[in-house]
């Protein structure tokens, strides 16, 4: 059992971004959506909750209305095994409203911050040359979507 579970709060597109991130990440699925009875200040019928899992850990998305906002505060962190998986991820995230970055960084339609990075970031920017550390550190810092091949050459 999952004992810490992230939670997002969105205006009224819960339901609209569940299924887009489960769309994006293999054993990912909307287990179970709920939704307002009549009397609260959200309209009757209308998706309260949205409980969805992505690779395998769960989240829950409410609709809580206009006075919720996010924050590049927080982010989900995705690590990449290839480029492939970073385009990939980058364009879906992007599309439709989505604001790309720096270093990996962006915004999707829905206003929820991701860092779309490779798996290996840590050892791509390692190296025992301090000058070459720096060109690294420095490429990084001038891309938005992150290109692993660039950062290998640098």
């Amino acid at each position: 059992m999952q004992k810490i579970t992230t939670f997002l709060t969105f205006n009224d597109q819960a339901e609209e971004a569940a299924r887009l991130y489960t769309s994006l990440f293999q054993d990912s699925a909307i287990r179970t959506t709920t939704y307002y009875p009549a009397g609260t200040y959200m309209p009757a019928g209308s998706v309260m909750t949205v409980e969805f899992e992505l690779a395998g850990q769960k989240y829950v998305a409410l609709n809580g209305g206009p006075h919720f906002s996010f924050s590049t505060g927080i982010s989900l962190a995705v690590s990449c095994q290839d480029q492939a998986e970073i385009d990939a991820l980058w364009s879906q995230l992007t599309a439709n409203g989505g604001e790309p970055g720096q270093c990996g960084w962006l915004k999707d339609p829905f206003g929820v911050s991701w860092q779309i990075t490779p798996a290996n970031l840590p050892q791509l920017l390692h190296s025992a040359d301090p000058a070459r550390r720096q060109r690294k550190m420095a490429a990084m810092l001038q891309m938005r979507k992150l290109d692993i091949a660039t950062l290998e050459n640098a």
